[in-house]
């Protein structure tokens, strides 16, 4: 069983803190994750207690998208967006949680790369490795929000077995806002492929 807790090695010294960024002014605390011994983020803007559904962004992390700017997939867009649109609504959430390539992690999603090069679909890559389309488990995060006092939420996605899996967990869910971003030549075949394999609710005018 996953069990998530804020970090305080100190033994005194909350593990939270301001964090000025160019999106806004957030908060930012770190949550260990016992079984994985994972350390993931919540990056917090406003009152977290409602009454509206908070608007969150459950973010896997993708140190190629993420950090370097990579054109393969959509993952560095949509966490600038999902951050512009906490922003302008004056509050609400992101969780980025420590699940780099879909769960499979940094080793196997180079693999999984190198496989699709040679023309393996984002899906196909994965199983040709023996491992899962997407090994993601969001009991981390449901543990996360209800932590953060968070009990209804509006979440920034397009996967709706995110959504499935927070309710599972025992999160309100109170709409799916859909996060189509960054679309470009490099990553179109990839998120066809997210559309008509993997379940995403993309349609095929937002590829064009």
């Amino acid at each position: 069983m996953t069990k998530v807790r804020e970090v305080d090695y100190s033994g005194n010294v909350p593990s939270e803190a301001s964090l000025p960024t160019t999106f806004g002014q957030f908060k930012i605390r770190v949550f260990h994750e016992e079984s994985t011994g994972f350390d993931h983020v919540a990056l917090t803007l406003g009152d977290m207690s409602g009454p509206d559904p908070v608007l969150i962004r459950v973010h896997s992390e993708c140190l190629t998208g993420d950090a370097f700017g990579s054109l393969r997939c959509d993952c560095g867009p949509q966490l600038h967006a999902a951050l512009n649109a906490i922003t302008e609504r004056g509050w609400g959430c992101l969780l980025y949680l420590r699940q780099e390539g879909r769960g499979i992690g940094l080793h196997a999603k180079i693999q999984a790369y190198h496989l699709q090069d040679k023309g393996a679909d984002t899906l196909d890559a994965n199983l040709m490795l023996g491992l899962p389309g997407d090994a993601r488990d969001y009991q981390v995060a449901a543990e996360m929000l209800t932590s953060l006092g968070i009990e209804k939420v509006s979440v920034l996605t397009n996967n709706p077995n995110k959504i499935e899996q927070l309710r599972k967990y025992g999160i309100n869910v109170d709409k799916n806002v859909p996060l189509v971003v960054g679309v470009g030549d490099s990553n179109r075949s990839y998120l066809e492929t997210k559309a008509s394999r993997m379940g995403h609710s993309i349609d095929k005018h937002q590829l064009d």
